[in-house]
């Protein structure tokens, strides 16, 4: 009996352990920066170039402004994403083994306009030009992307009519010109249209991702073509960056033309796991480990740091 007991309290700790740690990979693939930046405290606004203050000390995790030095307001996020005078945080709930998330809606200044909880672990999330609709995605188990073996769920929130979507994994999705149905379906990284009639996302099946393209109103998707991860559209609604697996544990930048389906390789040669943003037509942000960097969006250039210190930058301007 004694040992029977302590197998179960080993195996305990060993499920606690395992998923503390894809907690802490989940949340965010950029460790806390050991660098020391300078900031300055107090109210914050909706505003200019926008991110997740990661430099060390006691404002590690809160959102912040570019600047000299960088503002920091009191809010803290695990995602955190802004546009069109709606501001939107993933909050991880304080526990032991943390198992929900707070999605926080705000308004420009920052003040809590409504309070959603959602089962899981943030990893994605984004609000429409508009700022009408707000998406986000979250791990519910599994290990992350680069094991293969995840579970997601992708919800829109609706904003002006409070139309809150928890899954849209009973959208009616099509696949090669058919419907397709599968128990494995993820969906992740929505990226919304300026008219909030439409929206981009991922959807994963079979060992296979696709860039899907849905109709909200008709709640109606199709798949457009394979191997689209995270795709972010571009303010004139022309193309999506993404990120393009490459190998099992890597991905590389890469720009869709959503007309002709022409893909263009960016200059960023390294991995990049991170849904990216425009700053604006012409130069795509994004997130390594500890920082923000941009790049050219045709192909060109050569990779640019824009924020030592930071995570989740948000062109919120």
């Amino acid at each position: 009996m004694r040992n029977r007991l302590l197998i179960v309290l080993g195996a305990v700790v060993v499920l606690v352990l395992a998923a503390t740690a894809y907690t802490v990979r989940a949340r965010d693939r950029g460790q806390p920066s050991t660098n020391a930046v300078p900031v300055v405290s107090g109210p914050l606004s909706v505003g200019g170039l926008m991110f997740r203050n990661t430099a060390a000390g006691p404002d590690s995790g809160k959102v912040a402004a570019q600047g000299e030095p960088r503002r920091v307001g009191g809010l803290t996020c695990d995602r955190f994403y802004a546009a069109g005078g709606t501001a939107a945080c993933l909050a991880v709930q304080p526990g032991v083994l943390p198992t929900m998330t707070d999605l926080i809606v705000l308004d420009a200044n920052l003040n809590e306009r409504a309070r959603h909880e959602l089962p899981g672990i943030p990893n994605r999330l984004r609000v429409s030009p508009s700022g009408r609709m707000i998406s986000w995605t979250v791990f519910v188990e599994g290990d992350s992307y680069s094991a293969g073996a995840f579970s997601t769920r992708t919800g829109i929130l609706d904003t002006r009519t409070d139309d809150l979507r928890l899954s849209v994994e009973d959208i009616f999705l099509e696949v090669d010109g058919k419907r397709y149905f599968a128990s494995d379906l993820n969906f992740w990284g929505v990226t919304f249209t300026a008219d909030d009639e439409a929206f981009y996302a991922t959807v994963a099946s079979a060992g296979r991702t696709y860039l899907i393209e849905a109709d909200y109103r008709d709640w109606v998707a199709k798949a457009l073509r394979d191997n689209v991860e995270c795709p972010s559209l571009s303010p004139d609604g022309t193309r999506v960056a993404f990120k393009k697996r490459v190998s099992p544990t890597e991905w590389r930048l890469h720009v869709l033309d959503v007309t002709t389906l022409a893909e263009t390789a960016l200059a960023e040669t390294r991995s990049v796991d991170d849904q990216a943003v425009w700053l604006d037509n012409a130069t795509v942000a994004y997130g390594l480990p500890g920082d923000v960097w941009s790049v050219p969006a045709d192909g060109t250039g050569t990779p640019r740091l824009v924020i030592p210190s930071a995570a989740s930058p948000v062109p919120a301007a």
